[in-house]
């Protein structure tokens, strides 16, 4: 698999996939820990994390929940509160290296959203936005020894000895974050617990974890193009396959699916009611790949290829449009891109909840990690420049219902939105090709909780409610998150793609269908059996 990214690679966490905390710990390809504390568990056990403090921000129309639902606002609140008294930075340029996976934005000296995000922080706030191969990118930043201000560690992007290069060339966080200290920063205190656990590296708060939701991907439609089979609800795996065999049309370029085979396996497994990687049977710890739930998911993706339902070229780069001119029904998007996607498209969206696949399956819904990796500060910075970017990324992580949060999501009133009779946000020609396009970048270095609100579209509001709140009794966390394991560390990256290139195989007919109890065996040996027994310890110690 090239390590090359894009969206649909950025959204493979199916398949054993490398949280941020577990990128963070992985060393060098296959082998040695080089760099890694033993003892990583116990070193994070006794790490206190930041104390939560919820923001005071105003009460939504659709109520969020402790277990994970967002609040959702089908208008604008009519009053904001301000979070930050001052801007934070002190003058100096500030230098950032980030991603986008949509539109790149505009050039700072052809964007008045981002000048006017200059002026807010009080320094320039200098993005170096990669739009494809993040690796090469960071690989080379950090080879140059020019290493920015800020930098973003994804979770999923296969980083080699990150625990070596944090040490070497970023701040120890802990002393500013920890317990209460993060107080000083109450946007940053607002960032859930679970967010927080994912930016650990040996028992050290090593970056601003970049908040998200618990909610994993979704399986989302055109619903134009599923209305000749009466639309997206489905009573079996096998209706949806004839359902969607009916409206594949080769000749006129007319596929069913975006050609992402893995992360279609994830969609398909939600309804085989398989585990979220792990399960835990009597204090042992269960794989994915050796359950019979996930190894019908897999027959299943190979009956919808063999039945031509992906777009033929694998490495399409073009999903967003072709879904929109009805050229693919369905694609897989992460949570914060749903919310995206629902303030953005132009085609009328929908969700596939996931249903049974047989009569004797339980579906359920696979939460995801609670964070989008974090955020390190170059070491070179001394103990006042290291206040400083701390409380820039105070600012960026205002909560929405803040006049801070109103500009950060939507811009300057008059300039990049306007709003509407009832007080709803509308977006200008010029907020829709400035705001999201420079919004999305920032928000992979830091981020607030998050939130629905999707500006004069409170269907849409609705509907994605609805559906947080119809899957979280299916729910089923990935219970690893916050454990550590030392071979995770060393080889969780090589062995999820070891798995992910193999499925692909088996998925696309190189490989036949007893390849699973191979690659299954193979990757066992080469690590999974030591991960389950460390994660089994972790799990046993609360």
């Amino acid at each position: 698999m090239s390590a090359s990214m894009s969206r649909r690679g950025f959204l493979g966490l199916a398949i054993a996939g490398v949280t941020a905390a577990g990128l963070a710990a992985c060393s060098g390809q296959g082998g040695g820990a080089a760099g890694v504390k033993k003892g990583g568990a116990e070193l994070s056990a006794k790490l206190k994390l930041p104390t939560y403090v919820p923001a005071k921000v105003p009460t939504p129309d659709l109520p969020g929940s402790a277990q994970g639902i967002d609040p959702a606002y089908l208008k604008y609140p009519k009053e904001l509160v301000k979070s930050v008294a001052a801007a934070p930075g002190d003058g100096s340029k500030i230098t950032a290296l980030t991603e986008t996976f949509n539109t790149p934005a505009p050039p700072m000296a052809q964007n008045a959203y981002w000048q006017e995000l200059n002026k807010r922080l009080g320094s320039e706030f200098a993005m170096t936005i990669v739009v494809d191969d993040y690796p090469a990118k960071f690989n080379a930043v950090i080879a140059s020894d020019d290493i920015p201000d800020l930098v973003w560690f994804p979770p999923n992007q296969g980083l080699q000895r990150v625990p070596e290069l944090l040490e070497a060339k970023f701040h120890d966080l802990t002393p500013h974050l920890s317990g209460d200290a993060v107080k000083k920063y109450p946007n940053l205190a607002n960032i859930p617990e679970y967010a927080w656990k994912t930016a650990v590296v040996n028992g050290k708060i090593v970056g601003v974890a970049v908040a998200y939701g618990i909610f994993g991907q979704v399986f989302l439609t055109n619903d134009d193009f599923w209305a000749p089979v009466g639309g997206t609800t489905f009573t079996s795996a096998d209706d949806f396959l004839e359902k969607a065999k009916t409206l594949l049309d080769a000749k006129r370029k007319k596929y069913v699916l975006e050609p992402a085979y893995t992360n279609m396996l994830h969609m398909f497994s939600h309804w085989y009611g398989a585990p979220n990687t792990w399960k835990l049977e009597g204090g042992k710890l269960v794989h994915q790949m050796e359950t019979p739930e996930y190894q019908a998911a897999i027959e299943f993706t190979k009956k919808v290829y063999d039945a031509g339902l992906f777009w033929p070229d694998p490495k399409l780069t073009t999903t967003p449009e072709k879904v929109a001119n009805g050229s693919i029904g369905a694609y897989v998007q992460s949570f914060p891109g749903f919310l995206l996607d629902a303030k953005t498209v132009k085609f009328p969206l929908g969700v596939i909840k996931p249903f049974a696949a047989t009569s004797s399956s339980k579906p359920v819904f696979n939460a995801g990690y609670g964070s989008v990796g974090f955020t390190a500060i170059n070491k070179k910075a001394d103990p006042k420049r290291v206040e400083m970017l701390l409380n820039v990324m105070n600012y960026l992580a205002a909560p929405f219902g803040t006049e801070e949060a109103q500009f950060i999501n939507f811009g300057v009133e008059g300039t990049h939105f306007t709003k509407t009779a009832d007080g709803d946000i509308a977006f200008t020609a010029k907020g829709e090709a400035e705001a999201p396009t420079t919004w999305q970048p920032v928000s992979f270095l830091v981020n607030s909780p998050e939130y629905i609100y999707i500006p004069s579209k409170p269907d849409a509001a609705k509907l994605i409610h609805d559906f947080e709140t119809t899957v979280m009794p299916i729910m089923q966390p990935r219970i690893t998150v916050g454990h550590f394991s030392d071979t995770f560390t060393a080889k969780g990256a090589e062995l999820s793609t070891m798995l992910s290139d193999g499925l692909d195989d088996v998925i696309t007919g190189r490989k036949p269908m007893s390849f699973v109890k191979t690659l299954t065996e193979d990757w066992k040996k080469k690590g999974g059996d030591a991960m389950r027994a460390e994660y089994e310890a972790s799990l046993a110690k609360g």
